[in-house]
């Protein structure tokens, strides 16, 4: 019984770990996750607070995952992995049976899970984590109290320093579909045998006093201005395979409004990309961009900023094409703002975050 209760104090520990640790590496992943969900729930109060609540959370993984292996404070740690482990089971339940979020991001991006996965393993967990709540005291602490506290305090300060690095100059990691090496555009396309989800839109109008519902096909007869409009829903009426496109949504504009991916996508020499969600921070990394793009630009670099906030990118930078993109597209794309790509056509031959754009051109 010692050795099974062993094992399971590894695995349930090994499990927060590996969780903490893939979620750390890309804190703002886990943060945007976090605002899908408050979108849905129509708490968007929250989402100013998102990024605070993700570092706390990967902090609090990774501490309780050691916690528990080497036996320090185990019944306290027990207790609020167990309560966290109900939320996430909640959460993941959501996911899979509301069907209006597609992945939990419980391993983030990395290691992408069904909603059907997450909620099976959140529910294995729970039930590890009830055993080991029953059964505490049976196997002792691998080491002594100030070993334990020692070793507990080494992975926080490890945490929080590999999340510091990791906002500031990208995850260690890149497990994006804009990464090094990819080709946005074949990023685009969609699997060969995808099936998408097939949606039906129900109007909900109010006439004579009551409520009528009907799709597209069924529109009444006698439908004019004397229907008053309540509200529409998309009911889905046959699941799809799950199979999409890695990007579905990036796409450059020009101040025009004239769709110019393929254009930029058609250049046969290197170019640079600098992608920043808005101007916030232009003064933490203008300097060291201007010097950069006078280098580029004696090599014959072109260099084009991409951004969400194009008029005031306009301003800052009058002698630089800008071209306009989405903040969320740009916000996934690049989790430093700004981030530097290194474009060839639309493979990413290199990305890196402001401060090494040095390095960016040899």
């Amino acid at each position: 019984m010692r050795t099974l209760i062993t094992l399971i104090r590894w695995i349930v520990g090994l499990l927060f770990i590996f969780s903490g640790l893939v979620k750390a590496n890309d804190p703002l992943g886990l943060s945007y996750k976090m605002q899908e969900f408050f979108e849905v729930w129509g708490w968007h109060f929250l989402h100013d607070y998102t990024l605070v609540f993700s570092l706390v959370m990967n902090v609090f993984e990774i501490v309780a995952g050691v916690a528990v292996i080497v036996g320090w404070r185990l019944r306290s740690i027990t207790w609020m992995l167990l309560w966290l482990i109900i939320f996430f089971t909640f959460l993941t339940g959501y996911a899979l049976f509301s069907g209006k979020i597609k992945t939990c991001g419980c391993f983030g991006d990395c290691i992408p899970l069904t909603p059907a996965m997450s909620f099976g393993k959140d529910i294995i967990l729970f039930v590890l984590i009830l055993i080991l709540l029953f059964t505490v005291d049976r196997v002792p602490a691998m080491m002594s109290e100030t070993g334990s506290i020692t070793i507990v305090f080494i992975s926080l300060l490890a945490t929080a320093a590999l999340q510091w690095y990791v906002l500031k100059y990208l995850p260690l990691i890149d497990c994006l579909p804009y990464k090094k090496g990819n080709d946005i555009v074949e990023q685009m396309k969609t699997p060969e045998g995808a099936i998408p989800d097939s949606f039906s839109i129900v109007f909900k109008y109010k006439k004579d006093g009551k409520e009528i519902s009907f799709d597209q096909a069924s529109f009444p007869a006698d439908f004019d201005s004397t229907y008053e409009y309540v509200d529409r829903e998309d009911k889905l009426i046959r699941k799809g395979n799950g199979l999409t496109a890695k990007i579905v949504d990036f796409s450059l504009q020009n101040f025009m409004g004239e769709d110019t991916t393929q254009a930029v996508f058609a250049r046969k020499q290197d170019y640079v990309l600098v992608l920043a969600k808005d101007m916030s921070t232009t003064d933490q990394w203008k300097e060291e961009f201007l010097a950069q793009y006078q280098k580029w630009v004696s090599k014959g670099v072109v260099v084009m900023i991409v951004t969400a906030d194009a008029e005031k990118a306009k301003s800052l930078f009058p002698d630089i094409t800008i071209l306009k993109g989405d903040a969320t597209v740009i916000k996934t794309a690049a989790r430093v703002n700004p981030t530097y790509f290194l474009m060839n056509g639309s493979l990413v031959k290199e990305k890196l975050p402001a401060g090494k754009a040095a390095r960016l051109i040899p």
